[in-house]
């Protein structure tokens, strides 16, 4: 798998022409050689992929963890540096440059340290950017990474389920942020064990749930607090970050209620925001281009008297944004293999509804990857 994502890098490089690129986002630099470190530049570690279009694959990245790159990554040459010891991760890269004619970077996710670095080479060329070809490889997922897909959406669905069973009046946030860990994580684990020889790949979720109730029902990205959940009050439960199984990543968000249905206003403006997630899997379908199916969610929003609070998704795998995004400018045609997340949402003084869920685009609609029953009376808890 590896191994040809890597030949197709490097079909593209011959294409577009470029000699070398030098991979630095931790996604790409797992996508093309099954290697990650955890670490990278927030500890001021760089690892930093080099690419020959003819010649070797050579990963630089910190001593600390040469044994897991010697385990995991697929590459021609590993190249360990050392804290402080000579060049570092400088050592290497004026050979591995040496004599290319045009040397492609990914200037959104290059540490400013390595860019600074380069810009003082005195490279005879302006730098190329590698991102597009990237960028497009990933759009379109093979079988094995649709069915990685699969498995996070029965990831996502087991949170959803768990965070659902532990809303109460009484109960604190985190006490739902702990249910869905750990059911995310048992049925990871299953499904690891089942399916994937990847012993080294954890199955723990690892990251803060995004979660809100009451007052605080209008900050999106709010996290588990110690909060206590009451009776009436509405609860938000968000799994874009913690749907991340063997690194595939998917969007799943849901409202609820505790005890008894909201107010009139508050139902419809709930209403506005599952309907226009409905308009947008209506749209959904090969052929058409992503900004027409946020056109269709835009357009239910406005017509009940709101303004639309964001894009209506957004495509996802190895990462947590792909191409294409549903997003008025995004002409990219979708295409059968795409993985979206695709959401619904309305924004009023005092509260906000969201739904959103991940799906496949195949070749005459879509397939859910994420299910959770989302009519008002069915989100009543």
């Amino acid at each position: 798998m590896f191994e040809t994502r890597m030949t197709a890098l490097r079909s593209a490089m011959e294409e577009a022409r470029l000699d070398v690129a030098l991979i630095t986002d931790d996604d790409n630099v797992y996508y093309l050689t099954g290697y990650y470190d955890y670490l990278h530049m927030d500890f001021g570690r760089p690892t930093i992929l080099v690419v020959q279009r003819e010649g070797e694959s050579l990963l630089i990245t910190p001593s600390i963890d040469l044994n897991t790159a010697l385990a995991s990554a697929r590459v021609d040459r590993i190249a360990a540096w050392n804290d402080g010891a000579g060049e570092e991760w400088r050592a290497e890269l004026p050979g591995a440059l040496k004599g290319a004619a045009r040397i492609a970077i990914e200037p959104r996710h290059m540490p400013p340290p390595v860019r600074a670095y380069l810009d003082g080479l005195g490279l005879s060329q302006p730098l190329d950017s590698v991102t597009p070809l990237l960028e497009t490889m990933r759009m379109i997922k093979s079988p094995s990474e649709l069915a990685l897909a699969r498995h996070a959406g029965e990831v996502a669905n087991a949170m959803m389920e768990a965070g659902r069973g532990a809303i109460a009046d009484g109960v604190a946030e985190y006490e739902v942020a702990l249910a869905t860990s750990e059911a995310g994580t048992r049925t990871a684990a299953r499904l690891l064990e089942a399916h994937y020889d990847d012993a080294d790949m954890s199955p723990n979720t690892h990251f803060l749930q995004i979660m809100a109730s009451g007052d605080a029902i209008t900050r999106t990205h709010h996290r588990a607090t110690t909060r206590i959940m009451r009776h009436g009050e509405p609860v938000f439960l968000c799994f874009c970050g913690m749907t991340n199984f063997h690194r595939f990543k998917l969007g799943f968000d849901r409202t609820f209620w505790i005890g008894k249905p909201p107010e009139a206003e508050v139902a419809r403006v709930y209403d506005v925001a599952v309907t226009s997630q409905r308009a947008a899997l209506e749209a959904l379908r090969p052929g058409v281009t992503a900004e027409t199916v946020h056109a269709a969610y835009a357009e239910v929003i406005a017509e009940a008297g709101f303004d639309y609070p964001f894009r209506c998704g957004r495509a996802t795998g190895f990462s947590f944004l792909e191409r294409p995004q549903l997003v008025t400018g995004d002409t990219t045609v979708l295409a059968p293999g795409m993985v979206l997340a695709v959401d619904g949402s309305v924004s009023v003084e005092g509260f906000r509804a969201q739904v959103g869920d991940s799906v496949v685009i195949t070749d005459t609609g879509w397939e859910p990857l994420t299910d959770h029953p989302k009519a008002l009376d069915a989100v009543i808890v």
